[in-house]
């Protein structure tokens, strides 16, 4: 009887597919990818590709940001339900009319937001650029940054810049971690280098030793002569993280930073998707035409 994994293999090659998926997604589904990475680096990866077919191990804006860059191939979400509660805390309708509010305003949007609202912003930018892309904003300019408030206000104290409006948007699972998790690992680890992501509230920011992507933790861990890290992120990051450095350690901060959306994907629903070429992921032509020329001004800024 095949396993699971030579039944996922097997429709691979049948329907001339891929697998990828994101540094948050569970262990096993991370072993089955073909490519993993953050989201932007996943979308860019799914342009470059051969295939037809891709199966986003992801949550849905992902999963949009991909099949906005490559309308042609068929991306596939083996979770419909998979979403990122930080995208849903701002609407279309409320960019609009925030907008209204600041005329003449530049809007950025962090890629962890909808294609919708993309489509109604001038910029888009990721966790490891958003810095360089406001710095592109001449000084004069109001900036409106959505969703993410605590990204937003990291890039402001990166600039020095005061003249940005924040969304109140926020990622749940970074801001489950406390100050007191990294005092604790600190104290159990004191030769450790903490690795925070910018999407953490900002005492956790301020203990930190490096703010990072996911994938510029990833680069730094391979990089630094240290040899221990406590990670203050999704938990998932860590299999990557041992898999690249077996002869490094890293502990998880905290195991409240889980989060259930990056978690709804598993090896059945990978099969399932590839038997039944489910559930397809596509963006109405005007909102992705909108929504693109804020990514593409991004990747030309990058």
């Amino acid at each position: 009887m095949q396993s699971i994994e030579e039944k996922i293999q097997d429709l691979k090659r049948e329907r001339g597919a891929i697998i990828i998926a994101h540094n948050y997604q569970p262990d096993e589904v991370q072993a089955m990818a073909d490519f993993t990475g953050d989201s932007l680096e996943l979308s860019r990866k799914v342009a470059e590709l051969e295939e037809d077919v891709v199966v986003f191990c992801g949550v849905h804006f992902m999963a949009e940001t991909a099949a906005i860059l490559s309308p042609e191939k068929k991306i596939l979400l083996p979770d419909r339900f998979a979403g990122c509660p930080m995208a849903d805390m701002i609407t279309a309708e409320q960019l609009r009319a925030k907008k209204a509010e600041h005329p003449g305003a530049v809007v950025i949007c962090y890629v962890n937001s909808s294609a919708a609202v993309k489509a109604e912003c001038d910029l888009c930018c990721t966790s490891s650029n958003a810095t360089a892309i406001a710095a592109s904003v001449p000084a004069g300019k109001e900036i409106i940054f959505v969703p993410d408030t605590h990204l937003g206000h990291y890039v402001q104290k990166e600039l020095g810049r005061e003249n940005m409006i924040m969304w109140d948007g926020y990622c749940p699972t970074h801001s489950r971690i406390r100050d007191i998790d990294i005092r604790r690992e600190k104290a159990e680890h004191p030769r450790a280098v903490v690795m925070a992501h910018p999407e953490c509230p900002l005492p956790i920011r301020d203990l930190a030793d490096q703010l990072l992507s996911t994938g510029q933790m990833c680069a730094f861990a391979k990089e630094s002569d240290a040899t221990e890290f406590i990670v203050a992120t999704e938990v998932g990051l860590l299999y990557r993280l041992r898999n690249e450095n077996p002869d490094k350690k890293f502990y998880a901060v905290s195991d409240r930073a889980l989060c259930p959306n990056m978690k709804k994907i598993d090896l059945e629903k990978i099969l399932w998707s590839l038997e039944d070429m489910r559930y397809r992921v596509t963006v109405p032509e005007e909102i992705a035409n909108k929504a693109r020329r804020s990514i593409e001004a991004m990747l030309e800024l990058s």
